[in-house]
């Protein structure tokens, strides 16, 4: 799954296509997001010790084929996709093309996620924000 907790998304499909907001949750084993203020429900809630109860909204889960990461720099989202860092700081396709540009192997090779934009332009996807709320 490309999708990472605190990556800012846009929603491609569903009551809430265009809305656009940050991953707050993710379930890998359903496939699901949980994305800040996008496919909002309404709960309602038994009063007990801990809280008073009423109706509560919260965000529901969307599939992750529903949404895209956005790019705030092209105001759009983008399809993702992975490339390996050479040593030369040059993205490659394949794992055994980075390794080949090393004089010797090195024990890790760094995989970085990119946007997939038409022309076969490549950009790379700046890492979430861990801990800010947005």
């Amino acid at each position: 799954m490309d999708i990472k907790t605190g990556d800012l998304v846009e929603v491609i499909a569903g009551r809430d296509k265009t809305k656009t907001g940050r991953v707050i949750r993710v379930d890998r084993e359903r496939q699901r997001v949980y994305v800040d203020g996008v496919n909002q429900v309404v709960r309602n809630q038994k009063p007990s010790q801990m809280n008073e109860g009423g109706r509560i909204t919260k965000s529901a889960p969307i599939h992750v084929s529903n949404v895209r990461l956005y790019s705030e720099e092209d105001g759009r989202g983008y399809r993702v996709g992975h490339r390996f860092i050479g040593q030369d700081e040059a993205l490659y396709t394949s794992k055994a093309d980075a390794v080949a540009t090393f004089s010797e192997a090195p024990s890790r090779i760094a995989k970085v996620r990119v946007f997939l934009k038409q022309g076969g332009e490549l950009t790379r996807v700046p890492e979430p924000q861990r801990g800010e709320s947005a």
